[in-house]
């Protein structure tokens, strides 16, 4: 009786094709997830929003804080922050992209906040000197509630500010963010945007905004947006 033919065992060297074979696949899998991954960390923020980083605006700047503006620190990773809004001095909901168009520097302040009350006169000045340079000051008030607007409104009159319109998030939503982002832990907070509505750089806590030393900042930050 004859028998049935036997399979032949693979021999050794089909074997490591084989091996070879499914190697080489899960490596271009790999490669390929890597690389897709990698081009959208370098495409998008951690919120999705498109951004490009600036390494060379981020040197000029850390160079140009010195002294009373020794705590800013330069970021210029192009970050934006396109879920925060606000009421504008026009009674509208906006965005960050409302100071597209100019360097602007972001002051997140409360009427209850005494270090915030303190820098407001020279925010206000800082505003008056620049604003004919591609530059402002753009203070965004957190005081709570249907009349926290018209505290900020009370204590700006009071002190005499001519200069700085009024911004105001009385949901205290925006600053939020900025602790979800690890962007500020209290006020004041301010932030320096550039001319595309994304971070330049950030500074926690008050500062002296009427000084040689932030006069070199801003110009050190107008200079970039022209080049």
């Amino acid at each position: 009786m004859s028998q049935e033919p036997q399979n032949e065992p693979a021999k050794p060297h089909q074997n490591k094709w084989r091996l070879g074979v499914i190697v080489g696949v899960v490596v271009a899998i790999a490669t390929a997830v890597w690389v897709s991954n990698g081009a959208k960390l370098q495409n998008s923020s951690a919120d999705g929003a498109a951004y490009a980083p600036q390494p060379a605006i981020a040197i000029a700047l850390d160079e140009a804080a010195q002294g009373e503006l020794a705590a800013f620190r330069a970021t210029a990773k192009g970050e934006g922050y396109p879920e925060i809004r606000f009421v504008s001095d026009q009674g509208e909901q906006v965005g960050f992209d409302h100071f597209d168009g100019k360097v602007t520097l972001v002051n997140f302040w409360a009427t209850w906040c005494a270090p915030c009350r303190a820098e407001m006169p020279a925010l206000d000045a800082l505003h008056a000197k620049y604003a004919d340079q591609g530059f402002q000051v753009a203070t965004i008030n957190l005081d709570v509630g249907e009349d926290g607007i018209e505290k900020a409104k009370a204590f700006m009159d009071e002190v005499g500010l001519k200069n700085l319109p009024l911004h105001a998030d009385p949901t205290f939503e925006a600053f939020e963010v900025l602790k979800k982002r690890g962007t500020a832990l209290g006020l004041p907070a301010t932030i320096l945007l550039g001319p595309d509505g994304h971070e330049w750089g950030v500074l926690a806590g008050p500062a002296e905004w009427h000084s040689e030393d932030a006069f070199v900042l801003i110009e050190a930050a107008l200079a970039a947006a022209k080049s």
